[in-house]
């Protein structure tokens, strides 16, 4: 593991895997630990990954005041570690929350991106979303587990845990809802077990940042080619990443059938997932 000090005094940790050139991954929640991408290992054998725990998770220190998990904090620390490692441009993939602070960063920072990947994310929360979102939980009803898991997916969204571990109780309850029928929520669940989940960086974007979040004037911004990647029934899928596209530059849009919003976890969709973005990032 290897870590610098930022200019507020906090260690910033990230751990390296591979061989090749450098591929900065930056994971979601908001407030879970590279830990959850697992080992990577289809990526990591032709490029050298720095798995970054971002801020408050994994060996990486919590902010003294909850505004230091705002967007423009999180692409700071991006910014940081590429200076510590004295690169020109960097290669960054940011999935889920971390696709929203890949595109701070790009957005902030467009002479210092390499090639990005934008994997399962938006610039903002739209109707679409929120309408996929609803008919998968929608799917669920009439199952044994249906009522305790919506009971735990309102209390996580309003905000009804006091700590981490709470707070990674309610994600685990709610989660058989979270992936289609019949589809096996054991390994996303784990990774959160072992990445962790802060409760401060949950509560911060969900009361202070997701209802007005609009992130399409940084993605104009962005010149470098990106690689827009997401799983055919992710809700992230279909029409938010044609807003995405639509907006970039300099984009290249990729679909995996089949999969859904964390490909790097489902056994069938891991490997076209990494071929992708190899493919992508090799030119």
């Amino acid at each position: 593991m290897r870590s610098l000090r930022t200019t507020d005094g906090r260690t910033l940790s990230w751990r390296e895997t591979g061989a090749g050139p450098l591929l900065l991954c930056h994971s979601g929640g908001p407030g879970a630990s590279a830990a959850y991408f697992g080992s990577l290992d289809d990526l990591a054998a032709e490029r050298t990954l720095l798995l970054l725990d971002p801020r408050g998770t994994g060996a990486s220190d919590r902010p003294a005041e909850s505004s230091a998990y705002a967007l423009e904090e999180y692409a700071a620390d991006i910014e940081a570690l590429r200076e510590e490692l004295g690169l020109d441009r960097l290669d960054v993939l940011g999935h889920s929350h971390g696709g929203f602070v890949a595109i701070t960063w790009a957005g902030t920072h467009p002479e210092r991106v390499g090639r990005l990947v934008l994997a399962a994310t938006a610039p903002r929360f739209t109707d679409a979303i929120r309408a996929r979102r609803r008919e998968r939980v929608a799917a669920h009803a009439g199952q044994p587990y249906f009522a305790d898991a919506i009971a735990a997916l309102e209390d996580q969204q309003a905000g009804r845990y006091g700590n981490d571990a709470e707070l990674v109780a309610l994600y685990e309850r709610a989660g058989p809802v979270l992936v289609p029928p019949g589809g096996d929520v054991g390994p996303i669940a784990a990774a959160f077990r072992s990445g962790g989940i802060s409760a401060d960086a949950m509560r911060h974007f969900n009361e202070r940042i997701a209802a007005t979040m609009d992130l399409r004037p940084l993605l104009a911004r962005i010149t470098a080619p990106t690689l827009v990647i997401t799983g055919e029934v992710d809700p992230f899928g279909g029409p938010t990443c044609d807003e995405i596209a639509a907006a970039l530059p300099n984009p290249t849009v990729v679909t995996i059938p089949g999969a859904d919003h964390f490909p790097f976890l489902e056994p069938d969709h891991r490997a076209p997932w990494s071929r992708a973005i190899l493919d992508f990032l090799a030119g």
